[in-house]
């Protein structure tokens, strides 16, 4: 089972083994912003969901904590999101990249959410802390040609994204509302004209009240051509 380590605010550190991991999909607060997405996407070719906001169960070795992420093409791309952690003492929150691969997408949301890992941040805050100031919470994403993601494709805030407490409501639901499992919270809008296939990526989420900052950021290699 994968374990992951975060850094606290005041310091300690807490490790958390994965059990169950899970993508939300077209989780805008706003539905008919969502609805013109997935008719945008459709043009694509890409199959639009059954229901929205949509869930996606994930590998959980795929919860990692990594600066290098290794594709098989290169039409794929990372997505800026939020990831609540619930653990024995109560739920963190950090930022995430859901790397995902977009031509295998294109016969299947689940299975390209299972192509790629989930990088997350190595830092976090408990849940409890930022609740009341959710919404103001900042959510950028950024992308480069080299190793230095220095181009930003995605700002936005966590007022764009149903919150932490809505999908805490679905686990509990589900039976999954116990420690080790983490879950992606979907993704904000990306910047028109930004090439989203690119080297590198880096994730962030800034909290302008206490002034405190987590950020995930990778290197994508591709990998060699298959033979046979």
């Amino acid at each position: 089972m994968t374990v992951l380590s975060f850094e606290l605010p005041d310091g300690a550190t807490k490790d958390v083994q994965v059990n169950h991991l899970l993508n939300a999909g077209y989780a805008g607060r706003e539905q008919d912003e969502v609805q013109a997405h997935i008719a945008e996407l459709a043009e694509l070719g890409v199959p639009g969901p059954t229901t929205t906001p949509a869930l996606y169960p994930v590998s959980p070795y795929l919860a990692q904590q990594v600066s290098e992420v290794r594709v098989q093409h290169a039409r794929t791309s990372g997505e800026a999101e939020w990831a609540l952690v619930i653990t024995d003492e109560g739920v963190l929150l950090t930022v995430a990249c859901d790397h995902t691969d977009r031509e295998l997408e294109v016969h299947g949301v689940a299975w390209s959410k299972n192509a790629s890992p989930d990088v997350l941040g190595r830092k976090a805050w408990w849940l409890d802390d930022v609740r009341d100031h959710l919404d103001r919470i900042s959510l950028k994403g950024w992308v480069g040609k080299g190793e230095d993601a220095d181009t930003l494709i995605q700002d936005s805030s966590l007022e764009a994204l149903l919150t932490p407490d809505y999908w805490l409501g679905v686990l509990t639901e589900r039976g999954l509302n116990a420690p080790g499992t983490v879950l992606i919270s979907g993704t904000v809008a990306m910047t028109g004209g930004v090439d989203q296939f690119a080297r590198s990526w880096k994730v962030e989420m800034a909290d302008p009240v206490t002034g405190l900052s987590v950020e995930a950021g990778y290197v994508v290699e591709q990998m060699p051509e298959p033979i046979g």
